[in-house]
């Protein structure tokens, strides 16, 4: 063989020893490095170039960065005996890789742990309080917004001693020491979400509706006695103006039959005579029609401008 050959071999493998020896360690993890399956000296977690004896030594990589950890609604009872539906999450870190390595090895096992170790503290704690005590953390009154208007509700009629998130401290101070053996830190744990089974959930939905329906026929009631007494005083506005307006109408008129009353009694008392006979005409026009039949004496005042007399 060649002198050049043997050269080019010998390079070769130094090449591919130094690429299979070297890995990298980017920011968002860390690397424990086994032989045989043994943990060979310190984690790597800063990031850079490492190397590793090639296939005696394998890289191991963990995530540095926080996991999400999101558990199974579960139904639990609280102390006052309502069962509702409780859905929490969490977030944690790998703090120890050689512990994590050691005993859960992987990302899927530790979360089963962490099932294990988070739910039946969520459970602990979710019984050992009331649901108004899951639910707020303090006694501030509710605000309601409402077509753009605030109406502030009344202060709750239960006393909030612990609160929401008093009882989240709690799991996570529960949960926490049983984590660091697998070289796990618990950063933080919150309810996402809390709910009614379906059972109560209805019970509740009845209530409700049953409330609102009874405001609403407040405020029926309400809008109808104001409805009533906007009509009323419209009522007695209306018959006002009308009897003032009636008021003034008579005036006039009485005023005018007055006038004109002057105005006859002066022209009638220019004849005396002519204003009888004007008036007895109006009589005779107002008293007898063509199927009037009347049996008087000839001597009779009302008939003497017919026999062609005056006095």
């Amino acid at each position: 063989m060649k002198l050049s050959n043997i050269i080019l071999i010998i390079v070769g493998l130094v090449v591919f020893g130094v690429y299979a020896a070297a890995f990298v360690v980017d920011e968002t993890e860390q690397m424990v490095v086994t032989r045989f399956g043994k943990v060979a000296g310190e984690p790597k977690t800063e990031p850079g170039l490492y190397f590793k004896i090639p296939v005696i030594e394998i890289a191991n990589p963990f995530p540095k960065n926080l996991q999400v950890w999101d558990g199974d609604a579960g139904q639990i009872p609280t102390l006052d005996k309502t069962y509702i539906w409780v859905d929490t999450f969490a977030r944690w870190k790998i703090v120890d890789p050689i512990r994590f390595f050691q005993t859960v090895n992987n990302r899927t096992s530790a979360l089963g742990r962490l099932d294990d170790i988070i739910d039946p503290a969520v459970r602990n704690f979710i019984t050992s309080y009331s649901l108004i005590e899951s639910v707020r953390k303090s006694n501030r009154p509710l605000v309601f917004e409402i077509e753009g208007q605030q109406s502030k509700g009344r202060g709750p009629q239960y006393a909030i001693e612990t609160g929401r998130e008093k009882i989240t401290a709690g799991i996570m101070e529960q949960a926490q020491p049983k984590l660091k053996e697998f070289g796990i830190e618990l950063v933080d744990v919150k309810i996402k979400r809390i709910n009614y089974v379906e059972e109560v959930r209805k019970s509740v939905y009845g209530r409700m509706i049953a409330e609102r329906k009874q405001i609403a026929e407040k405020f029926r009631s309400e809008g109808t006695g104001e409805a009533r007494k906007i009509l009323g005083e419209k009522e007695r506005d209306l018959k006002k103006i009308t009897s003032e307006a009636y008021k003034t109408a008579q005036e006039i008129k009485g005023k005018a039959d007055a006038h004109v009353t002057k105005l006859f009694a002066k022209a009638y008392g220019v004849d005396p005579q002519f204003y009888s006979f004007t008036k007895t005409l109006e009589i005779y026009s107002s008293t007898f029609d063509d199927k009037s039949t009347v049996v008087l004496s000839t001597d009779s005042e009302f008939l003497k401008y017919f026999k062609g007399y005056s006095e």
